[in-house]
C-alpha cells in the first residue's frame, strides 16, 4: 500500500501511531476515535479500515466492524486482515456462515500460511459442533422441560463431600455463605445443591410478570447494579461495600451475569441462592448474554459442562427463559438492560404482554429491550453491535412522557467510571464488572436509590485480585483467541 507522501498522508500515519499505542494501552475508544482522524485524512488506506475495524470488536460494536472491514477489503480487495477482522466480527455476533466465507477467503489469499490454515479449520470445527448442536436439538415445542424431569431429591450427597451443606429443602443464609467461601477458594458446590438452587430459582421466576414492578418504601434504598460477567470476586466486592442482598437491603441485577469471565458459574449460582432465600430481596433481569446463542461463544456454556454437566447446561438454558425483562422502581423508574425501541409507540403494557419464555429473537420488543443503545445525538441509528438499535435523547424523553416515568437505567456497554448520565439526565447507564475481560481497565459501579425521592447515588469500585484464570478460559479455543 505504498502512497506517495503529503502532509495529509505523514499526519494520517502519526495519527495511526498514536492509534495504535491507545490501542496497545486497551484504550480502545480513544484508538477509534484517533483511527477516525486518520480516515478522514486518507479513507484509501486499509489499514486504517482494518485497524479500526478491530478496536470496534474489542469494544463489542461487532456492526461497526463488520462495516469497517467491509471498507478495508473494498480499499484493498487482497488485504488478508480486512478478511479475517470481517470474520472475526461475523462470529461475534454469531453470524457463522458469513464468518467460514470471510476465512476461507483468507486461507485462499494466503495459501501457503500455515497460521491461516489453522485458524480456517478451527472456525470449521467451531461452527460445525454449534450446526451439529442445533441440528439435534428438538423444536422447542417439541422438547421436554429438563426442570421437569429433574428430582434432586435422588442425588445422593457423598460422606466426603466437604463442602456447603443443606438439611431439607430451604435455602439457607449460613448455607450461602459457606457455599460463597468455598467458591472463594476455588471449591465446588455439590450438584445435588447445584440443582436444587436452578430448580428453586426457576420456580420463582415462572411466577414473575415480563415486568417487575418493584415498590420501595418511604425511607428504604435500593441498588441496581449493571453487568457482572463471571467477575465472581469483584462481585463479592460490592457486597463488601455495599452489604448482602436481603430483604432490607434488596438489589436488582441487571443482566448478563454470565460470559467473558471465567467465574460465571460462581456468579450466576450466588445470585440464584440469594434469590431463593429472599425473592424480593434480590431481583434479576435478563441481559443478552442469558441465551445459548452467546453463552456458546462466550463461555458459560463450556465453564458448566467443565464444572458440572450437560444437564446442567441444558437446565441454565431453561432457567435464563424465565428471567423478566425490565423493572419499574415505584412507578418512577424504568430498569432495563438494554435499552429502547425502534419506535415511538411502546408503552408498559406492550412489554407486559411480551412471550419472554423462549430464546431471544433477531428482532423485535425483546430483542430491542436486551440490545439496543443510546448514542449522543436525536433520532434513531442502526446499531453498532449489528443488534437493537441506537437512540436519540428524543427517543427517551418521549418514552419518558407517554409512560408517566422519570429515568431510563440501563446496562449492557462498559464505561471508563462505571457509569455514565446521558440524555439531559434522563438516562444512566451503570456498569458493574471493573476492568472489564482483565484488559479494558474501566471502573465498576452501582446505584443506591433511597425513597421517596429516588435521587441517583453512585458508587465506583476499582477490580480486585482474582486467581490467575483468563478470561474465556472455558470457551472454544477459536472464540476465545478472538475475544
Amino acid at each position: 500500500m505504498n502512497q506517495s507522501s503529503t502532509p495529509d498522508t505523514e499526519k494520517a500515519e502519526e495519527l495511526k501511531a498514536a492509534a495504535n499505542a491507545a490501542f496497545q494501552a486497551n484504550r480502545f475508544a480513544a484508538a477509534i476515535e484517533l483511527y477516525s482522524q486518520a480516515i478522514d485524512l486518507n479513507s484509501n488506506n486499509a489499514v486504517y479500515w482494518a485497524n479500526r475495524a478491530f478496536a470496534h470488536t474489542k469494544m463489542e460494536e461487532y456492526g461497526s466492524a463488520v462495516e469497517d472491514a467491509t471498507k478495508a477489503i473494498t480499499v484493498s480487495p487482497t488485504y488478508v486482515k480486512g478478511y479475517y477482522r470481517r470474520g472475526a466480527a461475523y462470529l461475534a455476533m454469531g453470524k457463522f456462515k458469513d464468518a467460514l466465507k470471510d476465512f476461507r477467503q483468507v486461507q485462499r489469499i494466503v495459501p501457503k500460511d500455515p497460521d491461516a490454515l489453522k485458524k480456517l479449520r478451527e472456525c470449521e470445527k467451531a461452527v460445525a459442533k454449534i450446526r451439529f448442536e442445533e441440528a439435534i436439538a428438538m423444536e422447542e415445542h417439541d422438547r421436554h422441560s429438563v426442570a421437569e424431569s429433574l428430582d434432586f431429591h435422588s442425588i445422593e450427597v457423598e460422606d466426603s463431600y466437604q463442602g456447603a451443606r443443606l438439611e431439607g429443602d430451604n435455602i439457607t443464609l449460613e448455607f450461602v455463605k459457606k457455599m460463597m467461601d468455598d467458591f472463594k477458594n476455588q471449591r465446588s458446590v455439590h450438584k445435588r445443591y447445584a440443582f436444587q438452587i436452578l430448580l428453586q430459582t426457576r420456580e420463582l421466576l415462572l411466577s414473575s410478570p415480563t415486568l417487575v414492578d418493584i415498590t420501595i418504601p418511604d425511607h428504604g434504598h435500593f441498588t441496581v447494579c449493571g453487568d457482572i460477567h463471571g467477575q465472581y470476586f469483584d462481585l463479592l466486592n460490592i457486597f463488601e461495600l455495599n452489604g448482602l442482598p436481603s430483604d432490607d437491603n434488596p438489589y436488582l441485577f441487571n443482566g448478563d451475569f454470565v460470559d467473558r469471565g471465567s467465574f460465571s458459574v460462581e456468579v450466576i449460582m450466588t445470585l440464584f441462592a440469594f434469590k431463593c432465600l429472599y425473592p424480593t430481596g434480590l431481583y434479576l433481569s435478563r441481559g443478552n448474554h442469558e441465551s445459548k446463542s452467546m453463552n456458546k461463544i462466550y463461555g458459560f456454556d463450556g465453564e458448566v459442562k467443565a464444572k458440572f454437566n450437560e444437564t446442567m447446561a441444558d437446565l441454565f438454558a431453561e432457567v435464563f427463559c424465565c428471567l423478566p425483562l425490565a423493572n419499574v422502581l415505584n412507578e418512577k423508574i424504568f430498569v432495563v438492560h438494554g435499552g429502547l425501541f425502534s419506535s415511538d409507540d411502546v408503552k408498559l403494557s406492550d412489554i407486559r404482554a411480551i412471550d419472554r419464555f423462549r430464546e431471544p429473537p433477531d428482532e423485535g420488543l425483546m430483542c430491542e429491550l436486551l440490545w439496543s443503545d443510546p448514542h449522543s445525538g436525536t433520532g434513531r441509528a442502526p446499531s453498532k453491535r449489528g443488534v437493537g438499535v441506537a437512540f436519540g435523547s428524543d427517543v427517551t424523553h418521549r418514552f419518558l412522557q407517554e409512560n408517566n416515568l422519570e429515568l431510563v437505567v440501563r446496562s449492557h456497554e462498559v464505561k471508563d467510571e462505571g457509569y455514565e448520565e446521558d440524555h439531559d439526565g434522563k438516562l444512566i447507564t451503570v456498569f458493574s464488572a471493573p476492568n472489564y475481560c482483565d484488559q479494558m481497565g474501566n471502573k465498576g459501579a452501582f446505584i443506591r436509590f433511597t425513597a421517596p425521592g429516588l435521587k441517583p447515588e453512585f458508587t465506583k469500585f476499582n477490580a480486585v485480585w482474582h486467581p490467575n484464570v483468563r478470561p474465556m478460559q472455558y470457551a472454544n479455543n477459536f472464540f476465545s483467541m478472538l475475544a
